[in-house]
């Protein structure tokens, strides 16, 4: 039997990560309020907005500079997506069409039109060209008029900007600007009407073909990444070994019949090599009786195997296996053994606030008629085993002597963790701007997320 030493207390915190396994949180995942009408407390004096706040009409003469009539939406273009976009109509171009589109800042002044200031960009009907700050334009040689519809948006993903007459794709501009941009149209010669979409009515351009031609490209430069031809097999082997999935592995080994080297002799970040063969046999057997629900005999196998981990009564991986305990008396329909093993075992925990959480959600089963319908009901599905004999799994694997630290690891989790991290670190050099990183939804083959 493997030598063992008493398990470090700083791997709490991971042993009660695997055992609070809860349906995924959808951190970001909720809707961001987009614009949906014109601000008239942000808008130019010489302006008139129409009662839905759609539409808006020029009422000066438009003789100076400052006497433009712009108006910015009434919140920022949202940032936790792909892209963002919207769509002005022109009714009537006026005596001149200086008409504009673009976007802007929240300290932009309606006096002036969407380009011609700081933060801020705008493409103009009357002379076809994409202004991007005091002296700064550049000529897409398209110009709009009575009739046309123009559309401006926000690439987060290649942080550019882009604008589009008629369904046509017109031109782009790299996004300098980080902080958060309205919707910002400008109007700036007697007559001229316009009426905004911001997405109540179908779109003129095709957006979603410009975001999935996005997401193809992106996906095609990931697939054009070389790695070497054992990787897979190499990560899966290691996952097995992790997880002392012994019987799996060696049918997978036996299958593959040597083709692929073994991840074994593997260097761990170059330093130490991989131990993940540690205790294999003793790992399989208590994952075994985790997935059968078998809690005694976890208890048992533990008690003989590896008494040190259980000698503290009040630990995480005490807590998670009474709590188990507890769930499979509930689920076998003996609630009252369920409030008997509660009242002896659980009650020890009552007042640790890292254990609440899980604690009250077991207690809570006996509140339900039906506890597999309940909001709680993920107590008693097959993930909720196997995330309790992960947490045994990892606090066996913490005493092998030769493990590099208390907290290890499969080679599948360091490179989820890894790209997990990129992805934040790009978004975060983006201003925190653009589609937010859900590896659940990666994982889970999301179309429209995660990435």
């Amino acid at each position: 039997m493997p030598m063992v030493s008493t398990s470090p207390p700083d791997l709490e915190p991971t042993l009660l990560a695997l055992g609070m396994r809860k349906p995924e949180d959808d951190d970001g995942d909720e809707e961001e309020e987009a614009p949906s009408f014109l601000s008239t407390n942000n808008c130019g004096h010489f302006l008139g907005i129409s009662m839905d706040k759609l539409t808006a009409k020029y009422n000066g003469e438009g003789k100076h500079g400052n006497d433009v009539g712009a108006v910015q939406g009434n919140r920022p273009a949202p940032s936790r997506r792909l892209c963002y976009y919207f769509e002005m109509t022109v009714c009537d171009r006026g005596q001149k069409g200086v008409i504009s589109i673009g976007f802007s800042d929240q300290n932009f002044k309606t006096s002036r039109q969407p380009g011609w200031e700081p933060n801020s960009y705008g493409y103009h009907g009357d002379d076809g060209k994409l202004y991007y700050g005091p002296k700064s334009n550049e000529n897409l040689n398209v110009t709009f008029t009575t009739n046309d519809t123009v559309g401006a948006g926000i690439n987060y993903l290649a942080q550019e900007l882009f604008f589009t007459k008629n369904s046509k794709l017109v031109g782009k501009k790299s996004k300098d600007v980080k902080v958060p941009l309205y919707p910002t149209i400008g109007l700036h010669s007697p007559n001229e009407k316009v009426s905004v979409n911001f997405g109540q009515n179908p779109f003129v351009f095709d957006v979603e073909a410009l975001i999935q031609e996005e997401r193809e490209k992106r996906q095609a430069e990931v697939e054009n990444v070389p790695l070497p031809l054992s990787v897979s097999h190499s990560i899966v082997r290691a996952y097995l070994l992790h997880y002392g999935y012994q019987e799996t592995l060696e049918a997978f080994d036996d299958a593959c019949g040597g083709t692929f080297p073994s991840v074994v002799g593997l260097k761990d970040n170059g330093v130490k090599p991989v131990q993940e063969n540690y205790a294999l046999h003793e790992r399989n057997a208590l994952r075994r009786l985790a997935r059968e629900g078998d809690v005694d005999g976890v208890f048992s196998k533990l008690r003989e195997w590896y008494p040190e981990i259980l000698e503290d009564g009040r630990s995480a991986i005490s807590f998670l296996l009474h709590c188990q305990k507890f769930i499979e008396l509930v689920k076998a329909g003996s609630l009252e053994a369920a409030v008997t093993y509660a009242r002896a075992e659980l009650v020890n925990f009552f007042g640790n606030l890292l254990f609440q959480s899980l604690l009250q959600d077991c207690l809570a089963l006996l509140a339900y008629e039906k506890p597999a319908e309940s909001p709680v009901c993920y107590l008693l599905k097959v993930r909720q085993r196997e995330a309790v004999a992960d947490a045994v799994n990892a606090v066996i694997l913490a005493m092998n002597p030769n493990s590099s630290g208390p907290s290890p690891q499969s080679t599948l989790e360091k490179l989820l963790r890894q790209l997990t991290c990129s992805q934040r670190e790009v978004r975060a050099t983006n201003g925190d701007q653009g589609e937010v990183f859900r590896l659940h939804k990666v994982l889970q083959g999301s179309k429209d997320g995660g990435w």
